[in-house]
């Protein structure tokens, strides 16, 4: 996992809305392109963003690809930000 790519993927506001839609559950590319105004390329961007970034996996079944949090990868992005808020002083 690359820290640069995590912020960047993070940095946009279609993507933490995905983020925070697969909190529920995995979705496949339609149902998450379906709750925004924009096209299903602009969508696969996005969710290519994601992967790149590992805070998302696909899994393939058969003509499906479903969409799930990597939990562990938003995990380690917590940790890395509370060690660095217990450097602070204000702890």
């Amino acid at each position: 996992m690359s820290f640069a790519d995590t912020f960047k993927a993070l940095s946009d506001p279609v993507r933490r809305e995905i983020l925070q839609m697969l909190k529920a559950g995995r979705m496949s590319a339609g149902e998450i392109a379906s709750r925004f105004d924009m096209t299903q390329a602009s969508v696969s961007y996005h969710l290519s963003i994601l992967k790149k970034a590992e805070l998302i996996f696909e899994t393939r079944e058969g003509t499906f690809i479903y969409y799930e949090l990597n939990v562990s990868v938003v995990e380690e992005v917590m940790m890395w930000l509370a060690e660095l808020k217990r450097g602070t002083g204000n702890e």
